[in-house]
């Protein structure tokens, strides 16, 4: 989550104006957890801009990182990736991903998550990432990334799921009107905009899947 995070809603917020930075000091996972990040914010100069998405466009590339802790000897980093990259082939795309490998040994506890997203050539980020957990392998983990991904990108959406809510309450509180096309309805993103409904008042429509998202403006305080 924290890589989706960084490589994919944060970029976005950027073209926001909303000026935020993560670093991951150490790996946390379920159920121990005990993860450190390091999350630099500033004020926002004057008003957060609207973020316009309507073109999905073709693959750019497609990017990622593969974390794992305390599980070098079982190459899972490594395996990970490659299992994606398999993925990829069987649905021929032709297409060569560019995964980090990072092998943490800081981490409280063994674990392993894979972040991917797709770059378009309209500068839309899509991205995924799945978890580790008991019994789940790491080529599982790769498989689960490359559909998942892919059943975003074939819908269409200039976002994927898990992105296309959190930029909800910022394009509610951005000065202007903002537009993305949306995978599908999920229970996060009907929630987020029930939110921004009830308490600011911001007006939204979506129709076949794209949604608009009337920003109130906000500003904030001088004092």
């Amino acid at each position: 989550a924290a890589h989706h995070l960084e490589l994919i809603v944060l970029p976005l917020l950027k073209r926001m104006k909303i000026d935020v930075s993560i670093k991951i000091i150490k790996p946390g996972y379920v159920p121990h957890g005990q993860g450190i990040i390091k999350l630099h914010i500033n004020p926002i100069k004057d008003y957060i801009e609207p973020i316009n998405l309507e073109k999905r466009g073709e693959i750019k590339n497609i990017k990622g990182i593969a974390l794992s802790s305390n599980l070098e000897d079982q190459n899972v980093s490594d395996r990970m990736a490659k299992s994606f990259q398999n993925e990829i082939d069987k649905m021929k795309k032709n297409i060569k991903s560019d995964i980090k490998l990072i092998y943490d040994e800081t981490a409280h506890q063994k674990g392993a998550s894979l972040t991917c997203f797709i770059e378009t050539f309209e500068n839309c980020l899509i991205g995924m990432d799945v978890a580790g957990k008991i019994g789940r392998s790491s080529e599982k983990i790769g498989q689960m990334v490359a559909k998942q991904l892919f059943e975003d990108f074939n819908a269409n959406a200039t976002l994927d799921r898990y992105t296309a809510d959190q930029l909800i309450i910022y394009s509610a509180l951005a000065k202007g009107t903002s537009t993305y096309i949306i995978p599908r309805m999920t229970e996060h993103i009907e929630t987020n905009l029930w939110l921004i409904e009830k308490f600011l008042n911001a007006k939204y429509e979506i129709i076949n899947n794209l949604l608009t998202i009337h920003g109130i403006g906000y500003k904030k305080s001088s004092n």
